[in-house]
């Protein structure tokens, strides 16, 4: 028995949740995705105001890039370019903290921001899933989810670095080590 909408409204969290095409998926990601930068907000109070003010302009980005799938495209070059310069600004300023894989920890917001790095990931994986069931995916937006994983990720090495808290390294054994060069 297929599973369907309940004629009470109140019984319906969102419009498209039954429908099993994988849009419905990419849309509850990347919402979830935008609700973990408020977390990280509701953690940062007062401090670090630009990582404020650019997080404050992701949430709507991030809403933007929920509903290009299903409907017109809300990414844009001009999006992606803001979120380079962004990027490189942060790592500008903590250049040669990292040299490989850390671990993801340290206090908070770092571990809510490590989320919405994975969160921003998974929004990727799904990208790719839609495009496998033939459901047109604007080239900006695959663009614009890999951009923000690593933005992510550089914030939380300046969050550390600002309260002056050493990365952790991580040395895998499943790998092997690179040679130096």
């Amino acid at each position: 028995m297929a599973l369907s909408k309940s004629p009470d409204i109140r019984e319906l969290c969102y419009p498209f949740i039954f429908e099993s095409k994988p849009t419905c998926d990419y849309e509850i990601m990347t919402d979830e995705l935008c609700c973990q930068v408020g977390m990280v907000l509701a953690h940062l109070g007062d401090a670090w105001p630009s990582l404020r003010e650019d997080l404050l302009h992701l949430q709507t980005l991030i809403y933007h890039l929920n509903g290009s799938v299903r409907g017109k495209n809300g990414i844009f070059d001009s999006d992606i370019d803001w979120l380079k310069y962004r990027y490189d600004c942060y790592q500008q300023a903590v250049s040669g903290r990292v040299s490989g894989f850390v671990l993801p920890q340290g206090p908070m917001p770092v571990p809510a921001l490590h989320l919405c790095r994975c969160q921003a990931k998974k929004v990727v994986r799904m990208l790719v899933r839609l495009d496998e069931a033939g459901i047109k995916v604007p080239p900006t937006l695959p663009r614009f989810a890999n951009l923000l994983a690593n933005f992510f990720f550089v914030l939380t090495v300046v969050v550390k670095s600002d309260l002056n808290v050493q990365e952790v390294p991580y040395v895998s054994i499943n790998y092997p080590a690179p040679r130096p060069s």
